[in-house]
């Protein structure tokens, strides 16, 4: 669980680090979606990401 969050972490800090601008117009545009569709699209990428960690440590 801990080396997923790490990942998470370097991947978030690569995509800042090498796009800041295109970051900030992400997040700025996330402003507009609405928050079902957030919510939904946040459940979807967990239960990926439990898959692949699930799969990975089988």
């Amino acid at each position: 669980m801990i080396i997923a969050f790490g990942l998470f972490l370097f991947i978030e800090g690569i995509l800042y680090a090498l796009f800041p601008s295109k970051m900030k117009n992400m997040l700025k545009k996330l402003d507009a979606v609405a928050d079902k569709q957030l919510r939904t699209g946040g459940l979807v990428f967990a239960v990926i990401g439990f898959i692949i960690i699930w799969y990975l440590k089988t």
